[in-house]
């Protein structure tokens, strides 16, 4: 028998219960919240902070700021920050006026009086003359087997006393002209055809410059002229002889043209190598016009290129040649600063804004 309300037998359908599927909608929500909630504590647990007041994260992003010491990857190399410092601008060199100053002023007191008389700045005294005679008290064997080394035993203090003041000095040396030298170690010169010493137009023997013992005693000199303070030294009559008559010279193993400018060159380099322990010592070495604007001379052999390597200064005989020549022509062979390099050796005082010398003793 059918039950009532229904029809043909069977019951009406009342569909899913809606609390049901509610509930299992949140129950989902709940684990999904659950779960991120532990991966997020996992993942921040580097991130914890316990304080007083209790834990709590300290995200950078949150914080706004970043980690101040990050660890760099495990074998990978220390970044290294080099700071270069500017390279400063040299100073411009200023001109040398210069003037020849009788020994005497050494150790008289007189230098810059005398310097000021003349406008000049600078002091030069001759310390080996074409004579040969030294302005110091040397302790060289050569020196005092010619009889050429000074005899006043308190000399050297009183050079010294006055390359210690604000005073430029610079020591002249006759690097070959040289008569004392010679006549009392006769090996030591330039000979005649006939043996003798050959003396040029101002009747003055010369060193042989092919001679290692010669050219070492004047590299002595000098070494010495440092160690007593000078601020610069200028290598003059320091080729092979170029007045007098020259066909007079022995021609040969001591007197080869040929080896001319390899014999010079080197002792230039001779020089500059003894003086590297005295940096402060500038190296001047003189010349004429004709060697600048002609690159070298074959009587002489000194050339611009020897010049140029070694020398702090080159004072010049121009002669003929402007100045402006030789400037041009040490620009041209590779000279940085050709106005500043040369020094124009003269009689009589020049411009303020050149460099220029007198080497006439008053």
């Amino acid at each position: 028998m059918a039950r009532r309300g229904s029809r043909y037998g069977y019951g009406s359908y009342r569909g899913r219960s809606r609390g049901r599927t509610a509930m299992k909608v949140v129950v989902g929500v709940l684990a999904v919240v659950l779960a991120a909630v532990l991966a997020l504590f996992f993942l921040q647990e580097d991130h914890m902070v316990f304080t007083k007041d209790g834990p709590h994260l300290s995200l950078p992003f949150l914080d706004g700021k970043k980690d101040p010491d990050p660890t760099p990857p495990e074998g990978s190399e220390p970044i290294v920050v080099v700071t270069t410092a500017p390279t400063p601008t040299p100073e411009p060199e200023q001109p040398v006026h210069a003037a020849l100053l009788p020994r005497t002023a050494l150790s008289d007191g007189t230098a810059a009086a005398q310097l000021a008389e003349l406008g000049a700045d600078t002091a030069v005294f001759d310390m080996k003359a074409d004579d040969g005679s030294l302005g110091y008290v040397s302790n060289l064997e050569t020196a005092k087997q010619a009889g050429a080394s000074a005899s006043d035993a308190g000399l050297n203090a009183a050079v010294q006393a006055l390359n210690g003041t604000e005073l430029h000095t610079v020591a002249r040396v006759s690097c070959f002209r040289d008569n004392k030298v010679p006549y009392a170690i006769p090996r030591l010169g330039i000979k005649t055809n006939s043996g003798y010493n050959w003396r040029d137009s101002g009747d003055v023997r010369w060193l042989s410059p092919t001679s290692a013992e010669a050219r070492q005693y004047v590299t002595d000199v000098c070494v010495e002229l440092a160690k007593l303070g000078f601020d610069e030294i200028l290598l003059d009559n320091c080729g092979y002889p170029t007045s007098g008559h020259l066909g007079y010279i022995k021609v040969g193993e001591a007197y080869d043209a040929a080896q001319f400018q390899t014999v010079v060159s080197a002792f230039y380099d001779q020089i500059k190598a003894a003086l590297a322990s005295y940096p402060d010592v500038k190296l001047s070495i003189r010349t004429s016009g004709g060697v600048l604007t002609g690159g070298f001379d074959e009587a002489s052999g000194q050339s611009v290129a020897a010049l140029l390597r070694d020398a702090d200064r080159i004072w010049a005989d121009l002669g003929g040649t402007s100045r402006a020549d030789a400037v041009q022509a040490l620009k041209t062979a590779g000279a940085e600063t050709p106005d500043c390099l040369l020094v124009t050796v003269g009689t009589a005082a020049g411009s303020t804004a050149e460099s220029w010398a007198i080497l006439n003793e008053i």
